[in-house]
C-alpha cells in the first residue's frame, strides 16, 4: 500500500468515530425537539382546572405549537441555507429552552401559549440536522444517518408519552417543561461541542413578503383544520379560513414564481422527484397520525364497551413507546435498501409495510399486545419510509438549497398529520355508540379509521411508484465549492 492510501485511510478511520459523535448528536437533538408533540397530552384533561380556562381555550395550548411549526419549518431552512444551518439549529434549540422555561412559569393560559409557541418555533431543527448530515458526512454514510435524523420525529412522539404520563403522575406538571428546558440546554451545548458549521452557503436577501404570505395562507389553511371540528366545518369562520388560504397562497405563489431569491423555489419543486416525494408525505404522515390517535382511545376506553381495554395513560404511553424503538431500529435497515435498490424502492415497501400494520389492526384490535403489535409493524414501515424522503429530496435539489427542500418536506408531513386529526376527528365523532349515557367512539368508528389509514399507506405507495427509477440510493454529499462562492457572504 502507498503512503498516500495508508494516509487516506487512516484520515478515513479516525474521522469515523466524530461522524458517528455528530450524528448521534444531531438525532438527539431531533427527539428532544419532537417531544414537544407529546408533551402536553397527559395535561390536556386537566389544562382548564391548572389553567383557570375553558376547555374551548386550553386547546389553544396545543394549536398554537402546531401553528407556529409550520411557520418556522421554512422559515428556518431557507434561513439556514443563506446564513448556516448550524446556527439556525441553535437558534431553533434556543427557542425550546425559551418556550419550555416560560411553561414552567406560568399558571394561566397566556404564558403557556407564550411558551408554546416558542416551542413551535424550534420545529425546524429536524431538517436542519438532515441537511448538516448532507455538508458534513462522506456520502456512503447519509442513508443510515439521514434515516435516523428523520425518524426522530416518530421517536420523540413515541418515547416521550410515557415520560410525561410517568413525570405528571408523580411531580408537578411544571416539572415536564423543566424537563424539557433541560434537554434542549444539553443539546444546545452539545452542538456547539460537536457539530461544526458548514460553509455552504446561497446567500442574497431574505424574502421576507415571501415568508409572510406562506405563513398567513399556512395559518388559515391549519387554523381551519384543527379547529373545523369545533367552530362546524360548515361555519363561516371556518369557510372563511380555507377561503382565504386559498387565495393566499396562490397569490403566494405567483410572487415567488417572480422574485428572484425566493423563499421556496417552486420550480425546484416542481420537479418530478420533488413533487412526489412531498406528496407521498403528506399521505405517509396522514397514515402515521391515525394510528397514534385510535390506539391511546382504545387502551383507555371502559372494558364494558367490550373493545375498550380500561387501561390507564402510563400504560397507554408503554404500550405505543415500541412503535418509536422499532422506527430507530428500521433506520440502519432503510438505508441498506435504499444503497441497495434506491429510496424509491425503501418508500414504496415502508409504505406497504405501514398498510399491512393497518389492515392487521383492523382484525387484531382485542387485546393489548395485539394493538402494540400493529405499532411496531406500523412504526418499522414508517422507519423505511421516513428514512428515505431525505435521499429522494436530496438527490433532486443542489447542495444550497438543502435545508429549504427538507424544510419544505418536514411541513408536508405536518401537514399530512392535520389533516389526518381532522379527518379521524369526524369519523369518530360520527360513528359512535352510546355507553352508560354518553356518546363514544364506535368499534366500527376505529375499524374505519384503521381502513383510512391503511388507504393512506397504499397512496402513498401509488405516489411513490411515479418517482423517476434510481440505481444508486447514495445521496451526493457536500462538495468543495468554488472559491467565489465559498467567499460569498449574506447581503
Amino acid at each position: 500500500m502507498s503512503a498516500a492510501a495508508s494516509r487516506r485511510g487512516a484520515g478515513e478511520a479516525s474521522s469515523a468515530p466524530r461522524a458517528n459523535v455528530v450524528v448521534a448528536v444531531l438525532a438527539i437533538g431531533g427527539i428532544v425537539v419532537s417531544l414537544m408533540q407529546s408533551l402536553v397530552i397527559p395535561l390536556i384533561p386537566e389544562l382548564p382546572e391548572l389553567l383557570s380556562a375553558s376547555p374551548a381555550d386550553t386547546t389553544w395550548a396545543v394549536t398554537s405549537t402546531l401553528l407556529a411549526g409550520a411557520v418556522a419549518t421554512p422559515v428556518m431552512g431557507r434561513l439556514g441555507d443563506m446564513y448556516g444551518k448550524r446556527i439556525m439549529l441553535l437558534v431553533s434549540l434556543a427557542l425550546l429552552v425559551a418556550g419550555s422555561t416560560v411553561c414552567g412559569l406560568s399558571n394561566s393560559l397566556t404564558p403557556m401559549i407564550i411558551g408554546r409557541v416558542f416551542q413551535g418555533l424550534s420545529a425546524g431543527a429536524v431538517s436542519l440536522g438532515i441537511s448538516i448530515m448532507r455538508d458534513e458526512l462522506p456520502a456512503e454514510r447519509l442513508p443510515g444517518a439521514t434515516a435516523l435524523m428523520s425518524a426522530s420525529l416518530g421517536i420523540g412522539g413515541a418515547l416521550g408519552l410515557p415520560a410525561a404520563a410517568l413525570i405528571a403522575d408523580h411531580f408537578d406538571w411544571h416539572v415536564l417543561f423543566w424537563t424539557s428546558a433541560v434537554l434542549g440546554v444539553l443539546s444546545v451545548a452539545l452542538v456547539v461541542t460537536v457539530v461544526p458549521e458548514s460553509e455552504v452557503r446561497t446567500g442574497g436577501r431574505f424574502d421576507l413578503v415571501g415568508a409572510a404570505g406562506l405563513s398567513a395562507g399556512l395559518i388559515c389553511l391549519l387554523l381551519a383544520v384543527s379547529k373545523g371540528a369545533d367552530w362546524g366545518w360548515r361555519s363561516t369562520t371556518t369557510l372563511s379560513l380555507f377561503a382565504a388560504a386559498a387565495i393566499v397562497l396562490l397569490l403566494w405563489g405567483r410572487f415567488e414564481l417572480r422574485v428572484s431569491a425566493p423563499l421556496v423555489d417552486l420550480r425546484t419543486t416542481a420537479r418530478r422527484q420533488v413533487l412526489f416525494t412531498n406528496l407521498a408525505s403528506v399521505a405517509i404522515g396522514f397514515s402515521m397520525f391515525a394510528l397514534s390517535l385510535v390506539m391511546p382511545q382504545l387502551l383507555q376506553l371502559p372494558k364494558p364497551t367490550g373493545y375498550g381495554m380500561g387501561q390507564d395513560l402510563l400504560t397507554v404511553g408503554l404500550g405505543m413507546a415500541p412503535m418509536g424503538l422499532v422506527m430507530m431500529a428500521t433506520a440502519p435497515l432503510s438505508a441498506r435498501i435504499t444503497r441497495a435498490r434506491g429510496p424509491k424502492v425503501t418508500l414504496m415497501i415502508g409504505a406497504l409495510v405501514v398498510a399491512v400494520g393497518y389492515g392487521t389492526g383492523i382484525v387484531l384490535m382485542s387485546e393489548i399486545w395485539q394493538l402494540v403489535m400493529v405499532g411496531c409493524v406500523v412504526g418499522a414501515g414508517m422507519g423505511l419510509a421516513y428514512g428515505a424522503m431525505p435521499a429522494l429530496i436530496m438527490g433532486a435539489v443542489p447542495v444550497s438549497e438543502t435545508a429549504a427542500a427538507n424544510s419544505l418536506n418536514t411541513l408536508m408531513r405536518s401537514l399530512g398529520t392535520s389533516f389526518s386529526s381532522a379527518v379521524v376527528g369526524v369519523v369518530l365523532a360520527q360513528l359512535t355508540t352510546d355507553f352508560a349515557g354518553h356518546s363514544l367512539p364506535s368499534e366500527n368508528a376505529f375499524r374505519t379509521v384503521l381502513a383510512i389509514g391503511a388507504g393512506a399507506a397504499a397512496l402513498c405507495c401509488a405516489l411513490a411508484a411515479f418517482l423517476p427509477g434510481q440505481q444508486d440510493g447514495t445521496v451526493p454529499a457536500r462538495t468543495p465549492a468554488k472559491p467565489s462562492e465559498s467567499a460569498k457572504t449574506p447581503s
